[in-house]
């Protein structure tokens, strides 16, 4: 069984930047979809970005194209979310999951999360 280790997130101010990294240990992500969703207090459940480990097709909400981006390291069983230009919306809770389908929050088991808070 897969479990995932999330990390990288922290306090910035608007227009900073973060890397959040999923690591998997006890097995490999193998040939999953792997991704990220985010919920804030209050809010519901919001898809962020997800990445096909086959093929490297990529998914992003719209809220955060252009924003942030998604990428794996096969090797090192590490997915990766970089995050630019952050804006206080993006305040919440990011989980790393198998990403079953994104634009209905849909995932798989997942970490403890990292919290990331953006001021203004």
């Amino acid at each position: 069984e897969v479990q995932l280790v999330e990390s990288g997130g922290g306090l910035v101010q608007a227009g900073g930047s973060l890397r959040l990294s999923c690591a998997a240990s006890g097995s490999t992500f193998g040939e999953y979809a792997v991704g990220w969703f985010r919920q804030a207090p209050g809010e519901e459940r919001e898809g962020v970005s997800c990445i096909s480990l086959s093929d490297s097709s990529t998914y992003y909400a719209d809220s955060v194209k252009g924003r942030f981006t998604i990428s794996s390291d096969n090797a090192k069983n590490t997915v990766y979310l970089q995050m630019n230009s952050l804006k206080p919306e993006d305040t919440a809770d990011y989980y790393c999951a198998a990403c079953y389908d994104p634009e209905r929050a849909d995932f798989g088991s997942w970490g403890q999360g990292t919290q990331v808070t953006v001021s203004s």
